[in-house]
């Protein structure tokens, strides 16, 4: 069946149905990652978002729910360059298309991915629609592409109430964001006690528990949108040590009277070199954000800029002076990508010890 992903701009590529029938519209996005698919495509990160794999053969690894991020998919629709039909794994449960035929995700196939990523890098990211529509034309849609926007995107992704995972070890106090299971996964491998809290929880709700730590997780959308998670995070810090991931990075900014801005065309893969300042050490880095931290804006009296992102020079990390308080931009639980940053999950194990027995001020 024959489908078309009509952009913002104007432009218009013609391409054959994949997944499930119908139209969709979102913010169109790309992924660099060679696999991982399932990860993202999961990832509650990428709620009402159309991605866009950049690798030209998607699914000939299968699916395999083991691998998902959270229950059930996020993204709106899926473009790739072609759709394997006979995957080829001994793990694998299903083929792809299947599985967005499962969950209503509508794509798009053979349609030239490196003429879209191209588009994407020069003009940024942009609304568009697929559709499988015989009757689609895209002069119908041009409004409602202009006046598109993801509303409260973490409030669609966040837990609907409070989780508890028995461990012996560190009790650790979760906000979730749009969390992946691979945080909590990182978190079990080091045995803590993880109590997992809707986004909009109040601070005292979240102390009640006393909690050694306190986790922030990845999540979607504007962080500047989020003014009630920012409000709730002024009252928490200082209190307990802090780890902060992707949103809760850049929530983490703002709440110290920092600033947060949006970048051109985001970024996403599991292919991002990004230099630990302390360690003078580059790792390869897993990545999904549109929006990141101000260097600029931060108060050096108060924060330093602890990792960079090699390419661009952004901030891919802070580390607070004056509370126990530290976060970064990528994703050190990776899936898909590299798990060399992993390490800080045990630099907050090490914070959560270090705090029993000296107070910040």
């Amino acid at each position: 069946m024959k489908a078309i992903l009509a952009l913002e701009d104007g432009t218009q590529f013609i391409g054959e149905s994949v997944g499930a029938i119908g139209t969709c519209i979102g913010e169109v996005v790309f992924e660099t990652g060679m696999t991982g698919y399932l990860e993202v495509l999961t990832d509650p990160s990428y709620v009402g978002q159309l991605v866009t794999m950049t690798y030209p053969l998607i699914g000939n690894y299968g699916v395999n729910t083991e691998d998902q991020e959270s229950p059930r998919p996020h993204v709106k629709g899926f473009i790739v360059r072609e759709l394997c039909d006979e995957p080829s794994n001994f793990r694998s449960q299903d083929t792809l298309n299947s599985y967005m035929i499962k969950h209503n995700i509508i794509g798009i196939q053979g349609i030239d991915t490196r003429a879209l990523t191209r588009i994407l890098r020069n003009k940024g990211t942009m609304n568009g629609v697929i559709s499988t529509d015989p009757d689609f034309r895209q002069e119908d849609w041009i409004e409602k592409l202009h006046n598109h926007k993801i509303i409260k995107p973490v409030e669609q992704v966040t837990s609907k109430e409070v989780k508890h995972i028995e461990g012996t070890g560190k009790r650790v106090a979760v906000l979730d964001y749009g969390i992946k299971t691979s945080i909590i996964h990182c978190l079990q491998k080091r045995n803590c006690d993880i109590y997992v809290f809707p986004a909009t929880s109040e601070a005292d709700t979240i102390l009640a528990v006393e909690p050694d730590g306190i986790m922030l997780s990845n999540g979607p959308g504007n962080p500047k949108d989020c003014t009630f998670q920012i409000e709730v995070l002024k009252e928490l810090i200082g209190k307990k040590p802090i780890f902060g991931i992707c949103l809760g990075h850049q929530l983490t900014a703002l709440a110290y009277g920092g600033d947060t801005e949006k970048l051109k065309y985001g970024h996403r893969g599991g292919n991002h070199p990004v230099k630990d300042l302390a360690k003078d050490r580059t790792y390869i880095t897993s990545q999904n954000h549109g929006y990141v931290v101000v260097a600029d804006k931060l108060d050096s009296k108060r924060a330093v800029v602890s990792h960079i992102n090699i390419n661009d020079g952004t901030v891919e990390g802070v580390r607070y002076l004056d509370t126990p308080t530290f976060t970064v931009q990528f994703h050190p639980e990776a899936s898909p990508g590299p798990k060399e940053t992993e390490y800080l999950f045990d630099d907050f194990i090490s914070l959560m010890d270090t705090f029993k027995h000296r107070r910040f001020k």
